[in-house]
């Protein structure tokens, strides 16, 4: 076949039909660059609103534990949309689940703008986090898809600069947001991205439809959001009574349990694809690497939300002031992710850099322990920073790692799985965090308080040493005879 004639088999449309098979074309950069639109909404959405905590827990007049809501609300709701991504390409199509998850997640930032009470923002959050939860997913199928093998690595790069940038620029732009135009902006300053994502969306390829309706386990799904719904709101009562004594506290606590167990049973037992397939435990490599994500997530979600508090309440700083003081955490995070990668393309010891990165995610928070006693700012921002430069490294490391052993037909149902546990991971230390603070305020005045939490934080940062020593180390190479 001729030269001409391969390339009028190419379609005119395809993205990934580039004339230098060393560049990317064109049309899929510009394709990566729309969909980087609906993942930097959803990416600079959590850390934006952390920064507003304080003030809606005063303009609403509520505790921390039932603000913490505005945060764990969104991500149980994120976690429980990832796994319908599969199902919802195989029966509407890459785009189609698209357009209504990046819709879904508009109309959800609008109405939390308008909310008029915290019940109504935490629902609102809820509805967002259904949007937000398949954003990332179905970027990288479309651009999986349009890319090809040959260009999927570069092409990836747009799916990993939102992830990079957003927990060093989201605390300072909803700093700056907020300051200026109110909390409520920080809602309302996805609107505009969503809108310019909703409108060039329209022009992307109509391909991605399944050629198979796998069945989606709904009673499990329903099953195991309920289950960590009753768990996430027997805590926050805890904390709102402090004492677990009560049945509005130990109902939901038990409750929660029997749905957890229900679920493990029919995830072991049904025929239909789990949403958290339990049999992958059995994997050394998945379990420690999960394990690991599950504990480091819970500390660092927990500090990212225990900081803009402590600076706002015991500093008196102002949103903006919290959320520049915030940043060291994102910068450091971006630039270890950015530089360790190559390192373990170099030399394949993900073990070793995860437990020389454990050292700097520990010890960055230990100062933070003595913040009752007044440590110099300058320690606790440069702490913060190597604290991130750990926290950045473990990510790339454990991930790395998390695949290793399973079969060709596991991977999916891993990195689904792999996701979930990270999300629970941030999303219970959040709460189990702002339940401890709750209590430490009724004991130790002002920063006191938020030292002996952070103490909480190292301790949970410093357990996770268990699962990293269980670690597989590098493969082994076999040299020919």
């Amino acid at each position: 076949m001729t030269a001409p004639e391969t390339a009028a088999r190419k379609p005119a449309d395809d993205p990934a039909a580039g004339r230098d098979g060393d560049r990317l074309d064109p049309a899929l950069v510009k394709l990566a660059l729309v969909l980087m639109l609906g993942s930097l909404a959803s990416g600079l959405d959590t850390t934006i609103v952390n920064v507003t905590l304080d003030r809606l827990a005063r303009t609403f007049s509520v505790s921390v534990a039932t603000v913490q809501w505005v945060s764990t609300g969104y991500l149980l709701a994120l976690t429980m949309a990832m796994p319908l991504t599969g199902w919802a390409i195989g029966r509407f199509g890459a785009r189609n689940a698209w357009l209504a998850s990046l819709g879904t997640f508009l109309l959800g930032s609008a109405l939390c703008g308008i909310a008029w009470s915290m019940p109504a923002l935490i629902a609102f959050r809820v509805l967002q986090g259904l949007g937000g939860g398949m954003l990332l997913p179905l970027v990288r199928v479309i651009l999986g898809q349009a890319a090809g093998p040959k260009r999927m690595g570069r092409a990836m790069v747009f799916v990993a600069v939102p992830g990079s940038l957003t927990p060093a620029l989201g605390p300072v732009l909803g700093g700056l947001v907020v300051s200026a135009l109110g909390w409520r902006w920080a809602f309302y300053i996805n609107v505009p991205i969503c809108l310019l994502g909703l409108a060039l969306s329209w022009r992307l390829p109509a391909a991605g439809h399944g050629t198979s309706r796998s069945q989606l386990d709904l009673p499990g799904l329903g099953l195991l959001a309920a289950g960590l719904a009753a768990i996430v709101d027997g805590l926050a009562q805890a904390g709102n009574h402090d004492s677990f004594a009560g049945p509005a506290q130990w109902l939901p606590l038990a409750t929660g349990a029997v749905l957890l167990a229900a679920y493990a049973i029919r995830a072991l037992t049904s025929r239909i694809e789990p949403v958290l397939d339990l049999r992958l435990f059995t994997a050394r490599a998945f379990t420690a690497s999960s394990v690991l994500q599950f504990l480091l997530n819970g500390s660092m979600f927990g500090a990212v939300f225990l900081l803009p508090l402590y600076y706002q309440q015991a500093r008196h700083a102002s949103v903006l002031e919290a959320g520049l003081l915030l940043a060291p955490l994102g910068a450091g995070t971006a630039l270890s992710m950015t530089y360790v990668g190559k390192l373990i393309d170099r030399t394949s010891a993900e073990r070793a850099i995860t437990l020389i990165a454990m050292v700097a995610a520990i010890g960055g928070f230990i100062p933070y322990i003595f913040l009752g006693a007044g440590v110099n700012q300058a320690v606790l921002a440069v702490s913060l920073f190597i604290a991130g430069l750990g926290q950045g490294a473990i990510k790339l490391t454990a991930l790395t790692i998390t695949f290793r052993g399973l079969a060709r037909d596991q991977i999916a149902p891993a990195s689904s799985a792999n996701r979930i546990i990270q999300n629970l991971g941030g999303m219970l230390g959040t709460v189990v965090l702002a339940l401890i603070l709750e209590n430490a305020a009724s004991a130790h005045p002002g920063a006191a308080a938020f030292g002996h939490t952070f103490a909480w934080v190292t301790g949970l940062s410093a357990i996770a040493i268990i699962p990293a020593l269980a670690l597989p180390g590098r493969p082994r190479t076999h040299k020919p005879a």
